[in-house]
């Protein structure tokens, strides 16, 4: 399957998903999170990797589009945010499905896109990914993976400090506090993802989904709830003075000035 803005392919059962903004850094519009989510829900496909096109993982949600957006949320996007209880609908179905999720971060992977890393089962990283929560600078509460998974995989002091400083890490750094499991050179960021993707692929895929099953019900939260909540805070919080001044700084290339308001 290809459409402008993501591309999914398969081939000996392990299904790739490259986001395909390059141009945004793969920034996530209302369109491309609709592909990202009904292609996983489709899948039938034993292993998923998931890359992005160009110097970028996924650069989060497109600021002009999704925060700096004068209109409301497209009726499609609220719907299927009711269908899936308040959770973002791309997660619901990343947390939701039993099939092995390797992420190839070959770029930074900030905002949601640190989200979407954190949904993965395994993360395979490029010398050149960077890791970021950037949405404190933004004025906002990061989505229900950075509280239900950061702190899991780096320890909560970390995640603290990384949720609430917005600071980004490079791939090392990653690899130090056990955000990834490997770090590769560029060209073979791919090939280990594939090979690892290939190995899950080869067992008996009702055996691997059923450990996945056995880890999301004795290690995870209720996703929904917990999408909820987070859902209400980012609500509540992109109509402060501070997330929006966050937003038109970013716009702007300058320095934010918070106040608290």
């Amino acid at each position: 399957m290809t459409d402008q803005e993501m591309t999914y392919e398969v081939k000996d059962h392990v299904g790739v998903i490259t986001l395909n903004r390059p141009e945004a850094m793969n920034s996530l519009t209302y369109s491309l999170y609709a592909s990202l989510e009904d292609t996983v829900r489709e899948s039938t496909a034993r292993a998923l990797v998931i890359t992005g096109a160009g110097r970028a993982f996924c650069a989060g949600d497109d600021v002009k589009q999704i925060l700096g957006g004068s209109a409301p949320a497209p009726e499609e996007f609220a719907e299927r945010s009711r269908r899936s209880g308040g959770l973002t609908p791309a997660a619901d179905a990343l947390l939701h499905t039993d099939i092995p999720v390797i992420a190839a971060v070959n770029g930074a992977a900030v905002g949601w896109g640190m989200e979407l890393a954190l949904m993965a089962d395994i993360r395979v990283a490029s010398e050149q990914a960077k890791f970021g929560e950037l949405f404190v600078i933004r004025g906002l509460c990061c989505d229900a993976p950075g509280l239900g998974r950061l702190a899991q995989l780096v320890g909560r002091e970390k995640a603290a400090e990384l949720l609430f400083t917005g600071d980004i890490i490079d791939a090392a750094e990653a690899k130090a506090i056990g955000l990834v499991s490997r770090v590769v050179t560029p060209d073979q960021l791919l090939p280990t993802a594939m090979e690892l993707a290939s190995r899950i692929a080869a067992n008996p895929p009702l055996a691997v989904q059923a450990l996945k099953a056995g880890l999301r019900r004795t290690l995870e939260p209720d996703w929904r709830a917990t999408g909820r909540w987070a859902s209400e805070q980012i609500h509540r919080l992109r109509q402060t003075e501070d997330s929006k001044e966050g937003v038109s700084a970013f716009l702007e290339k300058r320095t934010p000035k918070y106040v608290g308001r």
